[in-house]
């Protein structure tokens, strides 16, 4: 989204620069063959010195701001920033139970699903709600439908684009089961 707003910005100041010399030329009258109106006045007090017009500049990227963030430094992308530890047990699946690290960007750990997770974390991190709700707990006081999911728990624990996650899920009821859904494959699919 931030490419497709920097290139809607890039293009009109293009297209101005590229106007501007050619209103400049013809207002100055070498490309018109008579006198152009003129909105500001050219004699009297009110009469000001006029700068020349000349092509507007460009601006110029961010590193890694419209290369997909293949830049270093500062244009690092926050993909690269994702490194959590996630504990699972009690699913009842073979080889779900157990302790594994995920690094995202480039995707590494020993994560089972380890490129479905990294790319699960990049979905969600690219919507403001996704950023905000992934691994938000479930607030006091929600109704949530009494259905049990059985006794699956994980805990994650590290960091997820450069923020501090520390969270634990179940399916203990409705909302938690929703939870843990949202969260595969970063979390184990039970169903």
């Amino acid at each position: 989204m931030l490419r497709r707003l920097a290139l809607s910005a890039v293009v009109p100041l293009a297209v101005l620069a590229a106007a501007v010399p050619t209103s400049t030329a013809t207002a100055s009258g070498s490309a018109s063959s008579g006198p152009v109106p003129s909105v500001a006045p050219t004699s009297g007090p009110f009469a000001a010195a006029r700068p020349a017009l000349g092509p507007l500049p460009m601006p110029l990227p961010l590193p890694g701001f419209l290369d997909d963030g293949e830049g270093t430094g500062a244009g690092e992308t926050d993909e690269a920033r994702t490194r959590l530890t996630v504990s699972v047990e009690n699913t009842g699946v073979p080889g779900a139970d157990g302790t594994f690290e995920l690094e995202c960007g480039p995707t590494g750990g020993t994560h089972p699903e380890g490129q479905a997770a990294c790319d699960r974390l990049a979905e969600a991190g690219a919507t403001r709600a996704g950023r905000q709700e992934l691994f938000r707990e479930t607030p006091e006081g929600t109704m949530c439908t009494m259905i049990h999911g059985g006794d699956a728990t994980a805990r994650i624990v590290g960091t997820w684009e450069g923020r501090a996650v520390d969270t634990t899920a179940s399916r203990r009821d409705g909302c938690e089961i929703a939870r843990w859904n949202s969260l595969v494959p970063v979390l184990p699919d039970v169903r």
